[in-house]
């Protein structure tokens, strides 16, 4: 189980090396995620309509290890940006990673940028 958590590791803007497009603008729900595929990861894409602001974590669930959270419902916990598991309700920080519910691992987060209409997520691997 850990070894499929530690290919996911959170990717901080000033560490990008590759901005990877991932679909235009339009290709993603508002208020809710998507999932896309990048190299050996699956990422959740997220546009929380109402903050104004775009989000990528991984799609795994660190608590059943579970490929689902890009169907989780998006809300905010004293402004934070987060995600709910559909699965067992953990909530995970969009902004740093961390489990605002439980003692569970981290998620690992990723930039995302818009340019010309089109999404772009960065990562370093």
């Amino acid at each position: 189980m850990q070894n499929v958590l530690d290919k996911y590791e959170s990717v901080m803007e000033e560490k990008v090396t590759y901005w990877y497009p991932c679909g235009h603008v339009e290709d993603f729900p508002e208020n809710a995620g998507a999932c896309i595929k990048y190299k050996h990861a699956q990422i959740a894409v997220f546009y929380f309509a109402r903050m104004g602001k775009w989000y990528a974590c991984q799609n795994l669930c660190p608590h059943k290890v579970e490929m689902v959270l890009s169907r989780g419902m998006i809300g905010d916990a004293a402004g934070i940006a987060k995600v709910a598991c559909p699965m067992h309700k953990h909530n995970f920080s969009l902004e740093d990673g961390t489990c605002l519910t439980a003692e569970l691992p981290a998620i690992a987060t990723y930039p995302v940028k818009i340019e010309k209409d089109q999404v772009l997520v960065g990562f370093n691997f």
